[in-house]
């Protein structure tokens, strides 16, 4: 049995006041991973007919990071289930393990096998029984977590003959955030190249409804380019998609990977919370059509008298 515990949100008018959280639920693990998947699942403590939003890490957390954004999430309405990726450092996988190239692969199969075992997850975290949504799923994540989630929104990995990979898209998958992803691949500096094939992607096919959220101040080592790097995903995927640039906000975002860590290195409560209101907003919009507080929230912002960032949606 996972442990439980509780935890109370900001309050927030309309939403459930009180979080769930139950960790670690385990999933066996598929062939090839060679280790059981871990998940936290948080949810609002009431209610039912509730949303799934998959949550993936950056590189190196786990499922006990980004608290900021998950305990916000499921104050809202949304069952939130993060998985714990190989490259965790609570895992301590060597660099030269054999699975350490695959590793990019094995996080959008720990996805895909989060959606595959729901009922598992469900009958597991007491009091969620009868309570999820099937047909409103949506995936989320920051960073390597953005490009992991955003091959099931259609992304897809082009090979050395810049020729598309695998179509991974998931039918089961509505909409997505992407918390700095990063952009195409024409631009690696020599190490990402040679290391990181996962690096070169196209959204071309990136159909499915999405907000993608980039800091102006965000410059990766990664690349050669700027922080306008981390819109391409906005530039050149089609389909329904908004763009948050966020004014001064580096890699971490303001501060979502959790409360005071060291790697967040422009810490700014007003940036996380931007993104708590209108992440939670467009993905309500998204999985309810008949919402309206994305369009609200838009508004709001567009009006500041000292925005914190631009939105543009096409």
């Amino acid at each position: 049995m996972p442990n439980s515990n509780t935890v109370t949100s900001r309050k927030t008018p309309g939403a459930p006041r009180t979080v769930l959280s139950a960790a670690p639920v385990v999933l066996p693990s598929p062939a090839g991973r060679g280790e059981d998947l871990h998940v936290r699942v948080s949810a609002p403590a009431a209610g039912s007919d509730l949303p799934v939003l998959v949550f993936s890490h950056g590189f190196g957390w786990s499922m006990n990071g980004y608290a900021p954004l998950v305990d916000h999430w499921a104050a809202q309405g949304f069952v939130v289930v993060q998985p714990t990726h190989l490259d965790s450092r609570t895992l301590g996988i060597p660099a030269e393990d054999p699975r350490t190239p695959r590793i990019w692969r094995l996080r959008i199969e720990d996805i895909a096998g989060v959606l595959d075992g729901l009922d598992v997850l469900e009958a597991s975290v007491p009091g969620l029984a009868g309570r999820l949504d099937r047909s409103r799923i949506a995936v989320a994540g920051h960073s390597w977590g953005a490009q992991t989630v955003s091959t099931l929104l259609g992304a897809r990995v082009l090979d050395s003959n810049g020729v598309p990979g695998e179509d991974m898209s998931d039918p089961r998958v509505t909409a997505g955030v992407l918390l700095a992803l990063t952009g195409l691949g024409d631009d690696l500096v020599p190490f990402a190249a040679d290391n990181f094939p996962f690096m070169k992607p196209s959204f071309d096919t990136m159909t499915a409804p999405a907000l993608i959220v980039a800091g102006d101040s965000d410059q990766s080592h990664l690349s050669t380019r700027g922080p306008d790097w981390f819109t391409d995903p906005y530039t050149y995927s089609p389909g329904n998609k908004s763009l948050l640039t966020l004014f001064g906000a580096e890699h971490s975002l303001g501060g979502i990977p959790g409360y005071e860590v060291a790697e967040t290195t422009d810490e700014n409560p007003a940036h996380v919370a931007l993104i708590q209101q209108l992440t939670s907003a467009f993905l309500r919009g998204a999985l309810y059509p008949e919402d309206t507080g994305w369009k609200t929230a838009a508004t709001e912002l567009e009006e500041a008298p000292e925005p914190l960032g631009k939105l543009r949606s096409k």
